[in-house]
């Protein structure tokens, strides 16, 4: 089953959803069966359901993360995160930021 993933906002304000949006980072796998991309150029971060292949959240970033993901388990919470380089840029986004976002699994 292909899934289109991304929109591009000048075509979603138009009405036209479901086009996809070019990707320019690879995907992480949790162990508990989350994918999450961020490499879209319409700065959000995903998770998918790894076994139906659902978006199940999504997250605002302050410009395309064109990167891979990664995750680390705080130090003192114990909680795990997921982290992506934020930076934006390039043919695909004229927006650009300096920033790292992380969000906490629950």
């Amino acid at each position: 089953m292909l899934m289109l993933r991304g929109v591009v906002p000048a075509l979603e304000a138009q009405g036209i959803t479901g086009t996809g949006s070019p990707n320019l980072g690879g995907p992480m796998v949790t162990a508990g069966g989350l994918v999450f991309i961020g490499g879209a150029s319409d700065s959000r971060l995903r998770a998918f359901d790894v076994r139906t292949g659902q978006e199940v959240w999504r997250g605002e970033l302050p410009a395309s993360g064109h990167a891979a993901p990664v995750s680390y388990r705080g130090p003192k919470s114990g909680r795990q995160f997921v982290v992506i380089a934020a930076g934006g840029g390039g043919r695909f986004s004229r927006t650009i930021a300096d920033a790292y976002v992380a969000f906490a699994l629950p």
